[in-house]
């Protein structure tokens, strides 16, 4: 018998996940069903068996399937839980130090040469619009120079 994990649909705070269940028996005889894990219960959505199943083996199918199930749907279960978060943005601080780190990559790529808007977004994963006005802030906290000369 073999459970491969098919694939996994999210929808809201829901998680279904689909397995692709093969049973081989000793007479050549085969066993291809399509269950589904949703919420806490497991569902046989499509069996295909040949040669065909009679009435009293598909009775049967339930008790067949339970164990090597179970032991696959567990742990995609607890793999699912976990809902990482949709954005690529990596983690960034927020206030005072937010601004700190910016003017720091800031001023490090000018002292390299390169673009210090992209160094900030880069880094902070925002776009070009926000980065700039994280770096204005920054220049409003005092961590990097005024942009001009005040009269």
């Amino acid at each position: 018998m073999s459970v491969r994990h098919a694939w996994v649909v999210r929808e809201g705070g829901a998680t279904a996940s689909w397995f692709d269940v093969r049973l081989d028996f000793a007479d050549g005889a085969r066993v291809d069903a399509l269950a589904v894990l949703s919420g806490r219960e497991v569902r046989v959505e499509g069996v295909r068996a040949e040669p065909p199943l009679s009435l009293d083996d598909l009775a049967v199918l339930a008790e067949w399937l339970e164990t090597p199930l179970f032991a696959a749907c567990v742990p995609a279960r607890a793999r699912a839980l976990p809902a990482a978060s949709r954005r690529g943005r990596p983690a960034w601080p927020r206030g005072r130090e937010e601004c700190r780190l910016v003017a720091r990559e800031y001023r490090e790529a000018r002292e390299e040469g390169a673009d210090p808007v992209l160094a900030v977004m880069r880094v902070t994963g925002h776009s070009r619009r926000k980065s700039l006005r994280l770096i204005g802030q920054a220049r409003d906290e005092g961590f990097l120079a005024p942009r001009r000369a005040r009269r």
